[in-house]
Formats: structure tokens, sequence, C-alpha cells
């Protein structure tokens, strides 16, 4: 009813009259619409950055070892862009692969052709007395192009299964909250 006796048209419907949201509400529903964007925006980035490291031949690696030190220090995480051997120069830090194991990221010394169309690459590393001991035959290397001390340990923490699994958990309370339906308070 209002003042001069009549009955609103949410009341003479039989509904209650809706309240105003109190502050919390008004907070818990700013601070999901934020948490939402965030991860949003986190989400769209993820999926650009993967889009374009496959167009444009880029990749990570990180540094487990100290060869490349102090330029490269151990835990470091690099970017590396896949380009043709002929293209990398003497003094270039460049990533080779090595069959049945691991690449080898280490300075370019010296580059020769060989009569196969393959290069052979003599490498070695910052920290190292002498060059690697043999050649690497190749025709690609990842030349690395940017490179971030002690983001590799960030990488790995975020890799592992329990923190991975509690970030995948919030993720799916934040999206149940957010399409929860809401009640008018």
């Amino acid at each position: 009813m209002t003042d001069s006796g009549t009955m609103t048209p949410a009341v003479a419907a039989g509904e209650a009259p809706r309240r105003r949201p109190t502050r919390l509400h008004r907070t818990l529903d700013v601070i999901r619409t934020v948490l939402l964007n965030v991860f949003a925006a986190a989400g769209s980035v993820c999926i650009v950055l993967v889009v374009l490291a496959l167009v444009f031949h880029f990749s990570l690696i990180m540094f487990r070892t100290g060869s490349m030190s102090p330029e490269i220090p151990t835990g470091s995480l690099a970017m590396i862009h896949h380009i043709p051997a002929q293209d990398a120069k003497v003094g270039d830090v460049v990533t080779v692969t090595r069959p049945g194991q691991l690449p080898i990221t280490h300075r370019l010394v010296s580059i020769s052709s060989d009569s196969a169309g393959g290069y052979d690459l003599v490498l070695k590393g910052d920290a190292n007395a002498a060059p690697d001991p043999a050649p690497y035959h190749v025709s690609t290397v990842g030349k690395v192009v940017w490179h971030a001390p002690g983001l590799a340990r960030v990488i790995v923490w975020f890799s592992n299964p329990f923190v991975l699994g509690g970030l995948a958990m919030v993720v799916a309370a934040l999206v149940a909250w957010v399409l929860w339906p809401r009640q008018d308070p």
C-alpha cells in the first residue's frame, strides 16, 4: 500500500515488494564480475599466445644447467624462434635438437654447410671452457629471442599436479558462483 491507501502493482499481483540490494550483495557482485573478467582475459591471452606460437614458430625452453651463465642462468625461461640454420649468425644463442637426447642451447661459434644440404654448427656454452665436443648437423635451429631469469621455476611450480588441481577447483567454483541463480536480497 502507498500513503494514499492504494496498493503498489507488485503487492497487487501477490508479490513481495523488491528491496534494494545491500552493500554486501553489491560488493559480492563487483567481486564476481571482476574475477570473471580477469579469468576470461587470462584465458583469452593464453589462446592468443598459443595461436601466435604456432603461426610464427615460437616455443619456450627452460634452462636446467648453468652452461649459459651468467647471461642466461639456471632456472631461466627463454622464447626461441625456429629458423633455417643458414639464417643463424655466429654469436647467436641457438637450440639444436639431438636424436635420442634433450635439445642443447649454446652460443654459435661457427657454421659451415655440407654437401648434403645441411649445416654443421659448432656451439659453446658461455660458462664452458671449450666448445662442445662435436659439431651438430642440422637444417633448422631455435634462436633465443628473449629470456627471463627465474621464470622457469614459476612454470615448473604451476605444472605441479596439486597446483593445477587447485587452480581448476578455483575456476570451477568461480564458474559455479557466476552461474548460480541469484536471489534478490
